[in-house]
């Protein structure tokens, strides 16, 4: 029978979405917790460690005597059984601490904090072009599905977005550092200032980012942008004479907004990666390049800690896409209720 005016119900009927939202970040937690355990293993499969690369470096390519790497692998403790290290990693992690660089002995905090604010201003800059290029031409394209600017934007996304970033990268440096000298081929900020005290130091970068990341969400957006223009809704909407503008803007997108915004998340989760070879290509002064120096020599408290931050913007990306699309698709938010 149905439930009456009077009756109680059960709290998950009640609040479907603060338990929908308890269980996504319940899910989080397990997700990060098992990415941290998969990043000390596979950091331990690397082939020699950081007691090697200091003998090397003080004693040639002899590496030092045997008895020489054991006191310095206890002096790192890299002797002790691998669950002991995991946990004082982890626990140290849980409490702000992610530990001291084996090499310069600093804090890894203050280490990642000396180019953090320079990576984030770079993601946030690609990212903040990124949404309104991708939707824009995915729906432009939609909503006029088989027409000539449908084939261009296409063909345009297919093409580039078959590019690796280090060739798009490579492509730019040629046209606007080279052919038509208008951008820097490099972008170096002065020492501590802000990156976008000089933006122009910022656009290729950017442009490099977008361009690899854009195609693949501008094609998503298309075909929900051309299923939803050619949907029984949008019919009765020119029946009942609403403008086409209008039938695009607050009928169509919408619809098709929803399942694009789990891609669009995982676009920018790409970001956390291909951000790393941008940098690269374009010596900018990021953490990518403390990263790489570190995994050259097997500097693991750094290179775990920001491989951990990685793995946490990644699932943070795809938790506010979850919470996006029920925003954005209401019948989400409702629990029916049941028969009794």
């Amino acid at each position: 029978m149905n439930s009456g005016p009077g009756t109680r119900l059960p709290w998950r009927d009640r609040f479907p979405l603060c338990r929908h939202l308890a269980g996504r970040l319940l899910g989080a937690v397990v997700v990060v917790a098992a990415a941290s355990v998969v990043i000390f293993g596979a950091m331990q499969l690397l082939p020699g460690d950081a007691a090697d690369v200091l003998l090397a470096k003080g004693a040639g390519s002899g590496g030092g005597t045997a008895a020489q790497k054991a006191a310095l692998r206890a002096e790192l403790g890299l002797d002790r059984p691998l669950p002991e290290r995991y946990l004082d990693w982890i626990s140290g992690v849980l409490q702000g601490d992610l530990g001291r660089s084996v090499f310069s002995g600093r804090p890894v905090t203050e280490i990642i904090a000396s180019r953090l604010l320079n990576t984030l201003t770079l993601a946030a800059v690609a990212t903040a072009v990124l949404i309104p290029v991708a939707i824009g031409f995915g729906a432009w394209s939609g909503a006029r599905a088989g027409h000539a600017r449908d084939r261009a934007v296409t063909i345009t996304a297919v093409i580039v977005g078959a590019l690796p970033e280090f060739v798009t990268a490579t492509l730019l440096i040629a046209v606007f550092a080279y052919a038509w000298p208008v951008l820097p081929a490099v972008s170096m900020p002065d020492p501590g200032a802000n990156p976008l005290s000089a933006p122009e130091a910022l656009v290729l970068p950017v442009l490099t980012l977008v361009a690899v990341m854009a195609p693949q969400t501008i094609r998503m957006v298309r075909a929900q942008m051309a299923e939803a223009m050619a949907s029984d809704y949008v019919r009765m909407a020119r029946l009942h004479g609403v403008g086409e503008r209008r039938i695009v803007t607050h009928h169509a997108l919408r619809n098709a907004l929803a399942p694009a915004v789990p891609l669009l998340a995982g676009s920018i989760t790409w970001l956390v990666g291909g951000i790393v070879v941008v940098e690269t290509v374009f010596n900018y002064p990021g953490i990518s390049a403390d990263l790489i120096h570190a995994i050259g020599h097997r500097d693991l408290p750094y290179v775990q800690s920001v491989t951990l931050l990685f793995a946490v913007t990644t699932v943070i990306g795809y938790l506010l896409a979850d919470l996006i699309v029920m925003a954005l698709v209401p019948k989400l938010r409702s629990r029916p209720r049941r028969i009794r």
